[in-house]
């Protein structure tokens, strides 16, 4: 397993590398430790991973100690299974909560060649990213919303028409979380993998660890990830109050 990943789940999840080493699932009440990714910061009321085999979880201590009864034996690859994801959301109910989202990440650990072919790159750095600010077209590339900070922009163009952007933000010190638009009329163009690629190797350089994540229904955001080099790492989900 990635060390920097290992680190990285231990203080979100509030426990130590060894357990997430470790073969045995993990269960702990939430605390919000310095150096953890941020990403809708809030009440936590339970959160969970699916790495190495096994699931993480950590969140509110009456529903931690009701998910370590009902799934401390669960196989962690089969965790995210449609059957334990309703077994999981009916003994949220109970909570008044109910999941929110479920992703799949990625990492990368190893610059690649990028072939910007005939496209015209730009880099925004800091400040530079402003006047995307408000822009529709690029809601995954970029945040604009305090934390996570954005911090760096790369633009493809063509006759100086915009056709893609891939944005990345610092969800911790450790790892930044890349994002990426391509406008409609330059879709299957390869653009999406060219300037995920392009965002990488920045990242890689900046000595952080760069993750992906998408929805696991967006085969094609996925084999962008799969195309820039990067490889399945873990999933997670959080859960939300439900609001009366």
């Amino acid at each position: 397993m990635n060390e920097i990943l290992a680190k990285q789940l231990a203080i979100d999840f509030c426990t130590d590398v060894n357990s997430i080493l470790s073969k045995e699932n993990v269960f702990t009440e939430y605390k919000q430790l310095e150096g953890r990714r941020i990403f809708k910061e809030g009440a936590c009321y339970f959160k969970a991973a699916s790495v190495n085999g096994k699931i993480v979880a950590s969140g509110r201590k009456d529903i931690i100690q009701w998910a370590r009864e009902k799934f401390k034996t669960k196989n962690g690859a089969w965790f995210m299974d449609m059957g334990c994801l309703h077994n999981l959301e009916d003994g949220l109910l109970k909570f008044h909560c109910r999941i929110g989202q479920a992703h799949p990440f990625y990492i990368a650990t190893e610059k690649s060649d990028v072939d910007t072919k005939d496209y015209d790159i730009k880099i925004f750095i800091g400040d530079e990213l402003e006047q995307f600010r408000g822009d529709k077209r690029f809601g995954e590339a970029f945040i604009f919303d305090g934390l996570p900070k954005d911090e760096i922009g790369i633009g493809a163009y063509k006759d100086g028409r915009l056709l893609g952007m891939a944005g990345a933000t610092s969800d911790s010190d450790r790892m930044w979380q890349i994002g990426i638009n391509v406008m409609p009329e330059a879709e299957g163009l390869g653009i999406g993998t060219m300037l995920v690629v392009a965002i990488k190797n920045e990242i890689l350089d900046k000595n952080r660890l760069p993750f992906y994540g998408t929805a696991m229904s967006h085969i094609a955001s996925q084999r962008v990830a799969l195309g820039a080099g990067f490889v399945p790492a873990w999933s997670e989900l959080y859960c939300e109050a439900i609001k009366h």
